[in-house]
């Protein structure tokens, strides 16, 4: 709450025209409404999703005194999530937030929210919508320079961020060191652009390390003040300072090259992207409490703990309906995910149990876990309730058998309620 303590009190009592925030959301929706649902894929369709009401239609109401209700459908999630948060008041998007996934039964107490938004930060990152570029080089993304959307799609987006991090949900959100540091308002420099793009990183450190007796920087490297981009096919020359395609780097000025090389990636060609995100996320997350963080702080508040200590959450489970920790089968259950599960089975594992596939700051040791008897053996699979990180464990009368049905439900299982 201290995070969205200057933002909140900013809020007027004024909001109720269609001018001002949520005007600008309402016609950000109609402008992409039409766009989005042609350049995103969607998940394969269920037999009776085309016959689901839309969320003005649906049963759930779309106001609450005390909290933001959004009612989406998996299948047009981006189309209906705009169209949700559009119409919020300002004074809505700061009210605890709870998720309605039209024709599901799940009630949300965290995890249907948190897979919302694990969907929703999903569509927004695929590679035909766009808006960012996937570095595979540091495994992040970053600003599409080439982008054709426009500045309130990244408002969206920054949005989006905001509201995930206001209600404290964990994201897959792999984005460099540098945005973080640039969203707290401090400079981002050549070990920024490194840790990013390594490559590229590694060549002007070289620059930066040459020594002249070896060779003329100005022939060795044979540079200017100007740089090659590729726009949709097209190679054109962008310079870093006026006249910079006809300004040799030589010994003398390489710093001051490296230094616009840094400005125009991580700065200069990305700035109104950046902006509008920026804008976006301080609607919910901006005030004085934002600067007592770091950016590695800020990071792990978007994206959680990398490390997965599945010993800490072992130790901080608690049983019921006859089960504890000498049980058989829950012995087992431990074991396989700490040794039968690779990283990627045991990350699919965590979020069928709590809903992320992420730790939270603190590690997994600070969550609070229950793992509950569900009848005697069967071929029931194990389910859960995400939203109190309760797993509903069968009480399988092998190891074996425990291993296929768990790798079935932690692999295959979507969504909330029964078909």
């Amino acid at each position: 709450g201290g995070v969205g303590a200057a933002a909140r009190a900013s809020s007027s009592r004024g909001e109720r025209s269609t001018s001002g925030f949520r005007g600008l959301l309402m016609g950000l929706f109609r402008r992409s409404r039409d766009e989005v649902s042609h350049v995103i894929d969607t998940p394969p369709a269920r037999a009776d999703s085309f016959s689901l009401p839309s969320p003005d239609a649906c049963t759930m109401p779309g106001r609450h005194c005390d909290m933001c209700i959004l009612r989406v459908r998996r299948t047009r999630l981006i189309d209906d999530a705009l169209s949700e948060i559009s119409r919020q008041y300002k004074r809505d998007l700061f009210k605890p937030l709870r998720v309605h996934f039209i024709g599901e039964e799940g009630i949300d107490a965290g995890g249907v929210k948190k897979e919302f938004f694990q969907l929703l930060v999903a569509q927004l990152l695929s590679p035909a919508f766009g808006m960012l570029v996937f570095q595979a080089e540091s495994n992040t993304y970053w600003f599409n320079a080439a982008s054709l959307e426009e500045a309130d799609q990244y408002l969206l987006l920054g949005l989006v961020l905001g509201l995930a991090v206001y209600n404290r949900v964990l994201l897959d959100f792999p984005l460099p060191l540098a945005l973080y540091k640039k969203l707290l308002g401090q400079p981002t420099l050549l070990r920024d652009l490194e840790d990013m793009q390594p490559t590229l990183g590694r060549s002007l450190r070289a620059l930066l390390d040459w020594d002249p007796d070896l060779g003329a920087v100005e022939d060795v490297f044979c540079l200017t003040f100007s740089h090659e981009v590729d726009c949709f096919g097209e190679r054109r020359t962008v310079e870093l300072v006026p006249g910079g395609e006809g300004i040799a780097v030589t010994e003398d000025n390489r710093m001051e090259y490296v230094e616009a090389m840094v400005d125009y990636f991580l700065n200069r060609s990305i700035a109104d992207s950046f902006d509008a995100f920026a804008q976006g996320f301080r609607i919910l997350c901006d005030g004085p409490a934002i600067g007592l963080f770091n950016a590695q702080e800020l990071e792990r508040m978007v994206c959680g703990n990398p490390n997965l200590d599945f010993d800490a959450l072992q130790k901080n489970a608690k049983y019921e309906g006859g089960y504890h920790a000498g049980t058989p089968v829950v012995r087992w259950l431990w074991d396989i995910v700490k040794q039968e599960l690779d990283l990627d089975e045991k990350r699919k594992f965590l979020k069928f149990f709590t809903g992320s596939d992420r730790a939270p700051i603190g590690g997994l040791g600070l969550l609070r876990c229950m793992v509950q008897r569900n009848g005697p053996d069967s071929g029931k699979l194990p389910t859960s309730h995400t939203c109190f990180n309760t797993l509903l464990l069968p009480e399988y009368v092998s190891r074996q058998k425990l291993l296929v049905l768990l790798r079935i439900a932690v692999t295959c299982c979507t969504g909330f309620g029964l078909e």
